[in-house]
């Protein structure tokens, strides 16, 4: 009986590749080591190295020149370290901003408890953009940074707090956070580029009217202004008062809502989730 041996150069069996992670598996990588428990501390001296130290480096380099200068090598050098050495602890410059994102939530206060809930939305709002005026690098970070890491997400629990007595759904209650958080971000980019246009003599919109525009191209808006009477006594603009003022319109509007979905005693309570009545679309 004969047997029939395979060729000497035959090809070893292919082994397969093995595929890089998709998008949503690196999210969702870095949110799991984003909210990794901290390691139980050891005996001995103190490492040289840890996630916070090289976050609040990162931070102390954006607050002095910028989230542009913010790199690895940069941080790195603020340590003293090479820039490999930051990598045991960091996986790559997209997490650490999106740690510096979750960190910089962190010194947002408390808002106290048994504030009204509109007191308490405006407090909410005006502590996001009093952070970001105090420190505009943060406008600056990628949206795929802003991910919901502890401190972030802590921000969020309290508005749901400050709602819980409002008669609306989870989801409403989400939806305006996120409406609320639009108007922080887009107030917060107004003060900070109006800090910086302050020095044009061309960014007010007078002065340009008054050089540059024709009445008859924008005649309602020249005739507004004509109208309009000036203060004997004119006072430097206050920014504190126009964030009052769009805080005060936002609320104004959650106010409306919010009493559109109050039943009144002895009504039943409006389903939340149906279709909005006539009345209701002639009044939003």
């Amino acid at each position: 009986m004969s047997t029939q041996n395979a060729p000497d150069d035959a090809a070893p069996e292919a082994t397969p590749a093995t595929e890089p992670p998709t998008e949503h598996q690196g999210v969702a990588a870095l949110v799991e080591r984003i909210w990794a428990a901290p390691a139980a501390p050891r005996r001995g001296p103190k490492p040289a190295l840890s996630v916070e130290k090289i976050v609040e480096a990162a931070a102390a380099v954006a607050d002095a020149d910028g989230l542009d200068a913010v790199s690895m090598a940069r941080v790195g050098k603020e340590l003293g370290v090479s820039p490999m050495a930051l990598y045991r602890h960091v996986g790559n410059k997209e997490e650490l901003l999106i740690r510096l994102s979750d960190a910089i939530a962190r010194d947002l206060p408390d808002i106290p408890a048994g504030t009204g809930w509109r007191a308490g939305l405006e407090a909410w709002m005006r502590a996001q953009i009093d952070l970001a005026m105090a420190r505009p690098w943060y406008l600056e970070l990628p949206l795929s940074a802003v991910l919901p890491g502890p401190h972030r997400l802590r921000w969020i629990d309290q508005a749901f707090r400050i709602m819980a007595d409002l008669p609306l759904a989870a989801d409403e209650k989400l939806a305006l956070i996120g409406l609320l958080a639009q108007h922080v971000l887009g107030e917060a980019r107004v003060q900070v580029e109006a800090r910086r246009a302050a020095a044009n003599p061309f960014a007010d919109l007078e002065q340009i009217l008054q050089r540059f525009a024709d009445s008859a191209v924008y005649p309602h808006l020249t005739a507004a202004l004509a109208a309009w009477q000036a203060p004997a006594n004119p006072q430097p603009e206050d920014p504190d008062a126009e964030i009052g003022f769009g805080l005060s319109l936002v609320l104004d509007g959650v106010e409306a809502y919010v009493a559109r979905h109050t039943p009144a005693p002895g009504d039943p309570a409006p389903s939340l989730n149906a279709a909005p009545s006539p009345d209701d679309a002639a009044t939003a």
